[in-house]
């Protein structure tokens, strides 16, 4: 039997997603385990999270660097000090900059909370919203040095209701976007994957 898959999994807040990852991981046939969580701030409840299940942890604050590149060059270091073989951002609320994308750019993913190349950003339900679209949805990708523009892995399409708020639409697409995540994720470290231009194949 193989090693499970190595992931880091980068994390800004209460880690939903996070913990979604660490019960698929539970399953010996999932192929994969976080063997790191790492964090842009203290006192995130991922990080609390991991920590209680023997995970390793690290946090880098940008303003405990001289500068961006510093906290870039040291993230880096920290995440490949794990030796991992996909790097997860979960809900990390920093752009990570060019050294982090030499060293993991063909395995660095990220989840956006609407149908890129639509509505990228920060406030993808609002902006679909106010857009007056039919179908929000979630998309998983590769991390480029763009916002929200790497190659696309996998959509899901959440259907917008007469009634929604944001707050609403936010709900559901956060689910559909869990599931997307834990399916995808397994996927790729089991079956493998390759990036042509901006087309992702997984066998």
């Amino acid at each position: 039997m193989t090693d499970p898959a190595r992931l880091v999994v980068l994390v800004s807040g209460g880690g939903s997603n996070l913990q979604a990852i660490l019960d698929a991981c539970a399953d010996p046939g999932y192929g994969a385990a976080v063997v790191a969580v790492g964090a842009d701030r203290y006192g995130t409840v991922a990080v609390e999270r991991a920590a209680e299940r023997g995970i390793p942890t690290f946090v880098d604050v940008v303003k405990e660097y001289p500068d961006r590149a510093g906290w870039d060059a040291a993230l880096t270091r920290h995440v490949a000090g794990h030796e991992p073989d996909l790097v997860i951002s979960a809900g990390f609320l920093k752009l990570v900059g060019p050294a982090f994308l030499a060293e993991f750019g063909d395995r660095y993913i990220n989840t956006h909370n609407a149908l890129l190349p639509a509505f990228p950003g920060m406030h993808g339900p609002r902006d679909a919203l106010a857009y007056g679209v039919k179908l929000a949805g979630a998309t998983l990708f590769f991390v480029d040095a763009g916002v929200d523009t790497g190659p696309i892995i996998a959509q899901v399409a959440v259907p917008v209701l007469a009634d929604d708020t944001e707050d609403s639409l936010t709900e559901r697409i956060k689910q559909a976007e869990r599931a997307q995540l834990v399916e995808y994720v397994g996927r790729l470290v089991r079956e493998g994957w390759t990036i042509t231009g901006r087309k992702v194949t997984i066998p």
